[in-house]
C-alpha cells in the first residue's frame, strides 16, 4: 500500500491564510507517522487525532511509513486545522479515497477522535483564501460559523467518513443577525458638554478621556457611544469579521453592521492589548477596529501597556515583530478613556474631600504620560449630577438625536474632502479650515500661550474642523476654534 499525494491546505499569518501544500507520501521504511515543514505542537499531535479518526471512519490506517510535508518548508505552520487535509492526504495516497473528491478544494478542520470534524478559528480567512486561490472550501458542516462570500463555493462535511459520497454537499452561509438592543444617551441625565464632547468624537473619530469623581457617569456614557455612530459598511463589516473570526469570536455582530465596542481591564497584558503571543493574534486594539476601545480606570493600566497605544493611534495598525518576520493588525479605533482625578478619586469634588496627598495626585495623574495624552483630542471633566437630576433621566437628548447630528457632520465631511481633493496631509487639512487673518493669529496666539505642541495644534484644528462640518459651515470661524481648545486645555486641577 504505497502512493503520494498534495492536497490543499492553510495556515493562519496574522489575519490572512496562507496557503499550504500537504503532501503525503507512505512508503517503505520502519513504520512512523513524520510531519514536517516547520509545525507547531499542535501539527504535530494531529498524528493521533488522524490515526484514531481513521480508524473509527471505518478507513484502513496503514502500518507504513507515512511522510507528511507542508510546504513552503520555510513558513511555520500553527493551528489544528491541518487534521482534515492530512487524513484526507492519507487516505487519498492510499488509495481509499478518489482523488477527485478533493481536487480543487481547500481542506481546513480539526478531527475528533470519533472521526467528526470540528470548525476552526479564522474560517473566513480561510474562505477568502480560497476564493482568491480559485478554490472550494471544505470544512465543517457548521453553517452558524460561515460567511456568505461571492465566487466562493464552501462545502462542509460531518464526519471523515463523508468523504466516500461522490460530491460533497454545498453549505448555505447562514444569514447575519444581530438584534442587541444598544443603551441610548436619553437614560443619562444631565451631562449635556460630555455628550457635547462624544457627538463631535463620533463625528470625527476622536480620541476623549473623562476624568471625574466614581459615580460621575463615565462608563454609562462610553457605553452609550456605539449607539450614535454610524452601522459599518459591506468593507468596513468585513474587516471587522475577519479579525473577530481569527481570535475566535463571533462575527455575527461586525457582520450585521454594529460597531465593536471593547473594553479591557486594567490588567490587560500588552500582547492582550495590542497584539502578540506565539503565533500573533490580534490584540483589543485590532478587535475595535472601526469601533470603540474603552480604557476604564485609565491610569491603572501598566505604562508601558499605555504607551503601546502610540504606534496604533498614530498609524491605525499594529506591527508584530518576530524573528521570521512582522505581522500586521488592522487597528483603526476610536480610544475612549475614564479615569478618577487622584487614588481615591475625589480630588476637586466639592462635596467629597480627598484623602490623598500632593506628591500621590501627582504620581497618580502623571501615570499616562504626555505623548500619549498628547494623541487624545478632547479631555472633559465629568461632574456628578445632583440627586433631583438622576431621578429625573429618561428625558435628556436621545442617541437618536445625537446620531442624526454625527450623520450630518459624516456627510458634509466626505462632501467637502472629494470636492476639495483632500489627501490626508496637514496642508490639506489648514487649507480646509480656510481661517481668516484674524481667526489665524488668534489660534496662533493660543496655542503658543498654551504652549501647545506641533501634534497637539494639528489634532485641535482637526476638531475644530469637525465641529464646522456639525455645523456644514465651509470654513472655521473663531468659536469653533474656541470650542476645540477648549476640549484640549483640560481643567486645571491647580496642583
Amino acid at each position: 500500500m504505497f502512493g503520494r499525494c498534495a492536497v490543499q491546505g492553510a495556515t493562519l499569518r496574522g489575519i490572512e491564510a496562507v496557503p499550504v501544500d500537504v503532501e503525503v507520501v507512505v512508503g517503505r521504511g520502519i513504520p512512523a507517522f513524520c510531519i514536517v515543514g516547520m509545525p507547531d505542537a499542535a501539527i504535530q499531535e494531529a498524528r493521533e487525532r488522524v490515526r484514531a479518526a481513521v480508524r473509527a471512519s471505518g478507513f484502513s490506517m496503514p502500518n507504513e511509513r507515512i511522510v507528511v510535508n507542508l510546504a513552503p518548508g520555510a513558513l511555520r505552520k500553527t493551528g489544528s486545522g491541518f487534521d482534515l487535509p492530512i487524513a484526507v492526504g492519507v487516505l487519498v495516497a492510499t488509495g481509499q479515497l478518489d482523488m477527485r473528491t478533493v481536487a480543487g478544494a481547500l481542506l481546513v478542520g480539526e478531527l475528533s477522535m470519533e472521526g467528526s470534524v470540528r470548525p476552526v478559528a479564522g474560517l473566513l480567512a480561510y474562505a477568502l483564501c480560497a476564493r482568491d486561490r480559485g478554490c472550494d472550501l471544505v470544512c465543517a458542516s457548521a453553517p452558524e460559523e460561515l460567511v456568505a462570500i461571492e465566487g466562493l463555493v464552501q462545502r462542509g462535511v460531518r464526519k471523515l467518513s463523508d468523504f466516500r459520497a461522490e460530491e460533497l454537499s454545498v453549505l448555505d452561509a447562514a444569514s447575519p443577525r444581530y438584534e442587541a438592543a444598544m443603551p441610548d444617551f436619553r437614560d443619562v441625565a444631565g451631562h449635556d458638554l460630555a455628550k457635547r464632547a462624544l457627538q463631535i468624537a463620533a463625528a470625527g473619530n476622536h480620541g476623549v478621556l473623562m476624568t471625574g469623581p466614581p459615580g460621575s457617569g463615565k462608563t454609562m456614557l462610553a457605553s452609550r457611544l456605539p449607539s450614535i455612530l454610524p452601522p459599518l459598511d459591506q468593507q468596513e463589516a468585513l474587516e471587522a469579521a475577519l479579525i473577530c473570526s481569527v481570535a475566535g469570536e463571533n462575527p455575527a455582530g461586525a457582520l450585521g453592521g454594529a460597531r465593536p465596542f471593547r473594553s479591557p481591564h486594567h490588567s490587560a497584558s500588552l500582547a492582550g492589548l495590542v497584539g502578540g503571543g506565539s503565533p500573533p493574534r490580534p490584540g483589543e486594539v485590532s478587535l475595535a477596529h472601526r469601533g470603540v476601545l474603552f480604557l476604564d480606570e485609565f491610569p491603572q493600566f501598566r505604562p508601558s501597556v499605555l504607551q503601546s497605544l502610540r504606534q496604533p493611534l498614530e498609524s491605525g495598525r499594529v506591527v508584530v515583530t518576530r524573528a521570521d518576520g512582522n505581522v500586521a493588525f488592522p487597528a483603526r479605533f476610536m480610544l475612549v478613556a475614564a479615569s478618577n482625578p487622584c487614588p481615591c478619586g475625589y480630588f476637586g469634588d466639592a462635596e467629597h474631600a480627598c484623602t490623598c496627598t500632593v506628591p500621590q495626585v501627582q504620581a497618580y495623574q502623571n501615570r499616562v504620560g504626555g505623548p500619549l495624552m498628547d494623541r487624545i483630542d478632547l479631555h472633559i471633566t465629568v461632574r456628578r449630577i445632583p440627586p433631583r437630576e438622576v431621578l429625573g433621566t429618561g428625558g435628556g437628548a436621545s442617541s437618536e438625536e445625537l446620531r442624526a447630528g454625527v450623520l450630518r457632520a459624516r456627510e458634509y465631511a466626505s462632501w467637502r474632502r472629494a470636492r476639495a481633493e483632500d489627501d490626508g496631509s496637514m496642508a490639506a487639512l489648514v487649507a480646509a479650515c480656510r481661517l481668516s487673518d484674524a481667526d489665524r493669529a488668534f489660534y496662533e496666539e493660543a496655542t503658543e500661550v498654551a504652549c501647545m505642541s506641533g501634534r497637539a495644534i494639528m489634532r485641535t484644528l482637526t476638531v475644530a474642523r469637525t465641529v464646522a462640518d456639525m455645523e456644514e459651515a465651509p470654513a472655521v470661524s473663531k468659536g469653533h476654534l474656541c470650542e476645540a481648545l477648549g476640549f484640549r486645555l483640560r481643567e486645571r486641577m491647580g496642583l
